[in-house]
């Protein structure tokens, strides 16, 4: 006797039996990457997760409340993935332009390698990135005070002039934006790219290398007297 339809959707719902891997986020945003993977983020549904899990999809929305926060966890943990490796340079010992510059070209470096080994799953999480606001502010932020941490020392040491750290990661990263932002991601492959890097991050050294200019020791231009 064939099954009927309604055994088989009982039959993919069930929970999981004693003893198997019990269910929690991670494994539920594992399952959701590979459903995404699979048919994109405009077709891929909660049920499509559950289905992949062997579970009801209302044992999904036990951890996720909607498919909109399901869909944010999936791209928080895509961003972290990004953010985590740039933490050993911020902690390195050393002149900050060096690691600026090696936190840039990682940073750089890893956008790189995903658009180049899976550009369709780029592409879907690029759809997920640009859709969760929030969690997309909160890389940033985590990103810029990153930045802001090396150059903070660079003031410490010397080596740069007495700036706003947040303030000037802010700067550096918005005007680097062009060569890690995934929305010039078709710009990556154009051969100049690299170069026009390098005159960026040279301008950008000049201004934080140059001595600050105190008000009170600004003059007049010759001829003028002050009222």
């Amino acid at each position: 006797m064939k099954p009927s339809r309604t055994a088989g959707k009982s039959a993919l719902r069930r929970e999981p039996a004693p003893g198997a891997e019990p269910l929690g986020r991670d494994r539920i945003v594992d399952a959701t990457e590979e459903v995404l993977r699979r048919f994109g983020p405009d077709k891929a549904t909660v049920v499509d997760v559950a289905r992949a899990l062997g579970v009801s999809h209302g044992s999904v929305y036990r951890h996720f409340r909607s498919k909109t926060e399901l869909r944010d966890a999936v791209a928080a943990r895509w961003l972290a993935r990004v953010t985590e490796p740039l933490v050993e340079i911020v902690a390195t010992e050393g002149p900050a332009v060096p690691r600026l510059w090696a936190w840039l070209r990682r940073l750089i470096a890893t956008k790189r390698r995903k658009l180049r080994d899976d550009p369709e799953l780029f592409a879907t999480y690029g759809q997920l990135v640009s859709a969760s606001r929030g969690v997309v502010k909160a890389h940033i932020d985590e990103l810029t005070r990153q930045l802001a941490d090396i150059i903070a020392d660079g003031v410490k040491r010397g080596e740069l002039a007495p700036v706003h750290p947040p303030t000037a990661a802010r700067a550096i990263f918005i005007a680097t934006g062009r060569f890690h932002d995934p929305a010039h991601a078709g710009s990556w492959s154009d051969p100049g790219v690299d170069a026009s890097f390098n005159a960026v991050f040279e301008l950008l050294v000049r201004g934080l290398r140059a001595p600050a200019t105190s008000p009170k020791s600004r003059r007049p231009p010759p001829g003028r007297r002050r009222s």
